[in-house]
């Protein structure tokens, strides 16, 4: 069914160690009314839609796919000290074979399609041009069709068990664990009736899970575990994991389809914020542009520019010097979401992970290609017009702008870190060390885990882990920010 289909070549990569059919009618499901935005979806339900859908037939031409143009050079260490460097979009500094990527199943494929439809219907009733931060959206979260609201299998250690991606929490119970230490510190500094856990996004439930049991192991068991998710379908592999810790454990997790209005504890979120839309911009000539999608019969979605008005260009990109075309991203779905977390924050912190950098390394000129990257079948590209909604697409973080967020909501930064200094503070070698090392068969595999948890060349230094919070004194300095906090290169 896929052989006219030109699919784009792709780097074999696995997230967290490193990252069209010819012309046939199809339905279109439109947007009559698109009131959700990016950061709302935090508020909606996982299988409600904020819209009312409608069909008409439409030909979808076959895919044009932009060949693979970013750099895929890593580099260790902080900074970006040349060409050598300019990689860090994707995660295995040995990733260079490249293969095309696996075909979708025939039920997957029609879910993109009509996917797609609702993009194409999107794209005509804005006069045929949205913004990229919109197509994003659609193609993650519209409802029973996006990427993580779909009800595809995400995570996975292998192409044959459906997954695109696996995390830090998949590669070893350690994390978790090691996570779990910093949050009973937080915990402690509450009385009780306060002491509950928030996670956003949970993924398969491991991360959850991990807390949860060693919580219990130090006898610091919360009040309640909430979990923020979207997808229906994950959610109900989070029961499943929950279920196996047994019901006193199981039975202290609460769902939620919004954040809560007030919340006193300790949130988590790993690889949310990497998730959320983010605009794009290119600079040319010196001046700059809004990238957006368009669509015609020829072409399919494709790349559109639209000059901005000087009033429109986020500051932080207009004060960047030079005249060197340039593209990246700006956040402001992820700084929303911290304003709206830091208003619902009472009391406690709010500890986020994920890959990313402080705005002057984001923002240098040997990152001029921007950090966009495309997941699928543990393969990572560069073409987020592929397979919409079968993929995920993310980018990286700009913790300068997360922290500027959080000010701004009245939070305090308490912490910035590398993750591989971050778990090593909050105690991931000595829980390590409770496996005898002369036992090969049980320490060997699970050293090799957290090895890529802190390697600088796989996880320990492009991950990072903020925290941020409110009314905890008693609880500073954090175990995992108090030998290694780089919170003065937030700027």
């Amino acid at each position: 069914m896929q052989s006219a289909m030109r699919r784009p070549v792709a780097a074999s990569s696995d997230r967290s160690a490193c990252s069209t059919a010819a012309r046939r009618p199809m339905a279109v499901i439109s947007a009559a009314t698109v009131s959700a935005s990016a950061r709302e979806r935090w508020q909606c339900t996982a299988t409600s839609q904020p819209w009312r859908a409608s069909a008409r037939a439409i030909t979808r031409p076959t895919r044009r796919a932009a060949p693979v143009t970013r750099a895929m050079r890593g580099g260790t260490g902080d900074g970006v000290v040349g060409s050598g460097n300019v990689c860090a979009i994707v995660y295995n500094p040995a990733m260079s074979k490249t293969v095309s990527l696996p075909l979708p199943s025939e039920a997957a494929q029609v879910q993109s399609d009509r996917l797609f439809s609702t993009i194409v219907h999107a794209i005509e009733a804005a006069d045929g041009w949205i913004p990229f931060e919109r197509y994003m959206e659609l193609a993650l979260y519209a409802p029973g069709l996006g990427y993580y609201s779909g009800g595809a299998a995400k995570f996975g250690r292998r192409v044959e068990d459906g997954g695109d991606f696996i995390t830090a929490p998949e590669l070893t119970p350690f994390f978790g664990r090691t996570v779990a230490h910093q949050i009973a510190q937080v915990l402690q500094a509450l009385p009780p009736g306060q002491r509950h856990v928030l996670e956003f996004g949970a993924g398969t439930g491991r991360l959850a899970a991990d807390i949860l049991t060693e919580l219990e192991t130090l006898g610091m068991r919360p009040d309640s575990y909430g979990i923020v998710e979207l997808s229906g379908e994950l959610r109900q592999r989070q029961q499943q994991a929950l279920a196996a810790l047994g019901p006193d454990l199981a039975g202290l997790a609460r769902w939620h389809d919004r954040l809560p209005a007030r919340f006193t504890g300790a949130m988590v979120g790993n690889e949310v914020l990497d998730a959320m839309p983010v605009s794009l911009w290119a600079r040319r000539g010196g001046a700059w542009h809004r990238r957006g999608v368009a669509f015609d019969a020829e072409h399919g979605l494709r790349w559109s520019e639209r000059a901005a008005a000087p009033a429109e260009v986020p500051p932080k990109l207009a004060a960047l010097p030079g005249r060197e075309d340039f593209i990246t991203e700006s956040h402001e779905a992820a700084e929303g979401f911290i304003r709206s977390t830091g208003a619902a924050l009472e009391r406690g912190l709010l500890l986020l992970i994920d890959y990313g950098f402080p705005a002057a390394e984001y923002y240098h000129a040997h990152r001029a290609n921007g950090t966009l990257m495309c997941h699928y079948r543990q393969h990572a590209h560069d073409d987020p017009f592929w397979l919409p909604g079968l993929q995920d697409i993310t980018a990286h973080v700009d913790f300068s702008g997360i922290a500027r967020a959080a000010h701004e909501a009245g939070l305090e930064v308490l912490g910035y870190a590398s993750q591989a200094r971050f778990l090593l503070g909050a105690g991931v070698g000595q829980l390590l060390m409770t496996l005898d090392p002369a036992d090969p068969v049980r320490f060997l595999p699970a050293a090799n885990a957290v090895q890529k948890l802190l390697s600088e060349a796989e996880m320990g230094e492009l991950f990072k882990a903020i925290a941020l919070g409110r009314g905890i004194d008693a609880a500073l300095p954090l175990a995992g920010f108090a030998a290694a906090d780089r919170s003065e290169r937030l700027g």
